[in-house]
């Protein structure tokens, strides 16, 4: 029986839940999008939890959206696309609205759908060697996992549409002054130290952090509703002339030629 593309280990109060593509670099596909799912609904109904770490198996937190199964010809179409961001952003929610502090340990690179994931989390500790790309319009995408909701509030917008727009590179360094992450801390003390923090908040009052948690997400406006539009967006681009030029541009490492605007 194949592992789950997404573990849950309680360490005590703390459940650390890793995403586990380590060989597609934790690249989101349908069954890990269900299985992120029912990795939040464990920890928010587990009474036991009381702060939850969100890392990476391997080198990668996570590369965004699997292309490869998006162009697959078993998954040909937006329904495809349209399942997975439903069970994806459906995991963010519980996340977002569960009692328990969530803390993003990011190694390696998160990109697209992957920097979503670090945007939701409460507290963000990444590795000084990690780097963030949102990646999506290089392959005539748009953004989902929350990240058009949440980066202009965390980012501003101008600095959102420079990541958005140009899909250029967000160092370690960097994301600490933009205030994406709040810490940066060698490779090696990565987990160790997403691990204190979580045990640190584990102690604390979990009613109180859960209503904050929910007082914070209510006054940013409705994250849901801008993920439904997200998944609709996404869908339709994917299997448009944009996104199907790149997509395959991306799977055969060449520069997208995306079509001039009259013959979209």
């Amino acid at each position: 029986m194949a592992a789950p593309t997404v573990q849950v280990e309680t360490r005590g109060a703390v459940a650390l839940v890793t995403l586990n593509r380590p060989e597609s670099g934790n690249a989101l596909n349908l069954q890990m999008a269900m299985d992120l799912l029912a990795a939040a609904m464990t920890c928010a109904s587990n009474s036991v939890v009381r702060a939850v770490v969100l890392s990476g198996a391997g080198r990668h937190f996570c590369f965004g959206g699997d292309l490869r199964a998006m162009a697959s010809r078993d998954t040909a179409g937006d329904g495809y696309i349209r399942e997975l961001t439903t069970y994806l952003h459906a995991a963010i929610s519980s996340f977002v609205r569960m009692d328990a502090p969530v803390v993003a340990a990011v190694n390696g690179t998160a990109a697209g759908a992957g920097v979503g994931l670090v945007a939701m989390a409460d507290l963000a500790v990444c590795a000084r060697s990690s780097k963030f790309n949102l990646a999506y319009t290089n392959a005539g995408l748009t953004p989902d996992a929350g990240t058009s909701f949440l980066l202009p509030r965390t980012l501003g917008v101008k600095r959102s549409m420079e990541l958005l727009l140009l899909n250029r590179t967000l160092p370690a360094a960097e994301a600490l002054a933009w205030g994406l992450v709040n810490e940066v801390v060698s490779d090696e003390q990565l987990l160790e130290r997403a691990l204190e923090l979580a045990e640190q908040l584990a102690q604390g009052p979990s009613g109180a952090y859960g209503a904050t948690k929910r007082l914070i997400a209510h006054s940013l406006g409705a994250l849901e509703s801008q993920m439904v539009l997200e998944s609709e967006t996404i869908a339709a681009h994917a299997v448009g002339p944009e996104g199907t030029e790149g997509i395959s541009a991306f799977l055969e490492k060449r520069r997208p030629r995306f079509p001039d605007k009259g013959s979209r």
